[in-house]
């Protein structure tokens, strides 16, 4: 087990369903990331943006954009993590893929799907809550518009780490800073939103504000909040801060218990 789990979050401007030109990106990028990081993370839909036009860049898991995360991951050595379009069984997901530096990946389908933009019309929606156990550490990841569902991130399975990728538009962008804090907060975990910028080709504004918060809601990053601008941006996590405060303040033990269904 890591005592401190390093990150690394890119915020980047993507390329209008162009998922060759975002791979070259991220990869100069990732390139350029020191070496002592243990995961990278990525935004939603990062190969292509959001779309809905999933016949242009749908791809299998053993397409390109996976290969190529499992080649980078290796040579990097370091778990690289992010949501793409994804084609299986003749439906469409909208999947988070975290795949680790031996080559291996965990999975999660989004699970609410933006029926404001009619995502449910075009993408199948994930059913199944997933912990991602990685170096000792137990990541638990979600997709944009889960982040206003928190029955579905509440943490009865004492993670350690909630993160979020998203394309979240400028109009909304107060509620995903007050959700993401929120979220750290009552889940008493650290709580991680990684937000594209830069305009979309349905004409959307995105800026950002990508954040880590700890397990009491405090901004971790070097930088102050807002961040609007293309950028990456390093955190430290540590088991000691998470043991520490959940000793003091015990309050995830007085949780109401339920089940989803």
């Amino acid at each position: 087990m890591k005592e401190a789990l390093e990150i690394a979050v890119i915020q980047a401007h993507l390329a209008w369903e162009n998922p060759v030109q975002n791979r070259k990106m991220f990869a100069d990028k990732i390139n350029k990331i020191k070496n002592d990081i243990d995961v990278v993370f990525l935004p939603e839909m990062f190969t292509s943006g959001f779309t809905m036009n999933t016949v242009e860049v749908a791809e299998s898991m053993q397409g390109d954009t996976i290969s190529w995360m499992r080649q980078l991951a290796k040579k990097k050595q370091c778990a690289i993590a992010g949501s793409l379009i994804i084609i299986e069984d003749e439906k469409y997901y909208n999947r988070f893929v975290f795949m680790k530096e031996d080559g291996s990946y965990i999975i999660y389908d989004k699970h609410h799907l933006f029926t404001l933009a009619k995502e449910h019309e075009t993408y199948d929606d994930g059913e199944v809550q997933i912990i991602i156990d990685y170096k000792g550490w137990k990541i638990k990841p979600l997709i944009c518009y889960d982040l206003r569902f928190p029955v579905w991130a509440r943490n009865t399975e004492n993670y350690d780490v909630l993160v979020y990728v998203a394309s979240w538009p400028k109009p909304r962008i107060q509620a995903w800073d007050i959700l993401l804090q929120a979220r750290a907060i009552e889940n008493m975990s650290y709580t991680i939103g990684v937000n594209r910028i830069g305009l979309d080709g349905n004409g959307y504004e995105y800026n950002g504000h990508s954040a880590v918060y700890d397990v009491l809601g405090a901004n971790i990053l070097n930088q102050e909040l807002p961040i609007e601008k293309e950028v990456v941006l390093y955190a430290t996590l540590t088991k000691k801060h998470i043991q520490k405060i959940r000793e003091k303040l015990p309050f995830l033990k007085d949780a109401d218990r339920f089940k989803l269904k």
